[in-house]
């Protein structure tokens, strides 16, 4: 298979529908920032447009969910989504670069993230907000979002948020660092031969 197969065939995508909620989700990992998407949580639409932007993924999204109880179950679902749809869309990781680290600055804010494709799943949050909200959205979810993608997309997941007086900001630079060290761990590098691994498997 060629690297222009290889792309053509990086992409996934997943329904979910639970007493919860319903969810259609796309991804393709080698796209040009293409999104669309539909939930009840304006706030995570803002962090999924920046998070695809930024990472130069196709992201589709439709969510609806019961959130007139509050938006844990919608946010949670959506990150397993979103985790499962990687996970599937870069197959047997063949070629990939596999780690990144990418710190990135929002004004005063500053996070970084740190990836490990490693079918280990793994998720460690090091931040402080100093508000437990940003507008309607409660900021612990970001933890919640975040660790089911990990978990299902099976990836070890660091994120640190160095500093920030601005919640949003912090939520903010914590998307735009995930979707770029995502397209980086998902890179192919042509000097990768088979799975970057000395078990010869990830």
């Amino acid at each position: 298979m060629n690297d222009d197969q290889v792309k053509l065939s990086r992409s996934a995508a997943v329904s979910r529908k639970t007493n919860e909620t319903d969810i259609q989700l796309s991804l393709g990992v080698d796209g040009s920032g293409e999104v669309s998407i539909e939930t009840d949580v304006p706030f995570l639409n803002h962090m999924l447009d920046l998070f695809a932007k930024h990472g130069q993924f196709d992201l589709k999204v439709e969510a609806r969910g019961d959130i007139d109880i509050d938006d844990h179950h919608t946010v949670e679902d959506i990150g397993i989504c979103l985790g499962q749809v990687l996970r599937e869309a870069i197959g047997d990781k063949s070629g990939i670069k596999r780690y990144a680290s990418v710190f990135v600055p929002m004004d005063e804010a500053l996070a970084q993230v740190i990836i490990d494709i490693s079918n280990r799943p793994h998720f460690e949050l090091r931040a402080e907000f100093p508000s437990a909200s940003v507008g309607s959205f409660t900021t612990e979810l970001v933890h919640e979002f975040l660790w089911k993608f990990a978990l299902e997309a099976r990836i070890t997941l660091h994120v640190i948020v160095h500093y920030g007086r601005n919640t949003h900001h912090m939520v903010e630079a914590v998307f735009k660092a995930l979707g770029r060290a995502l397209d980086e761990a998902t890179s192919i590098d042509p000097r990768v031969k088979g799975v970057p691994s000395t078990k010869g498997v990830l």
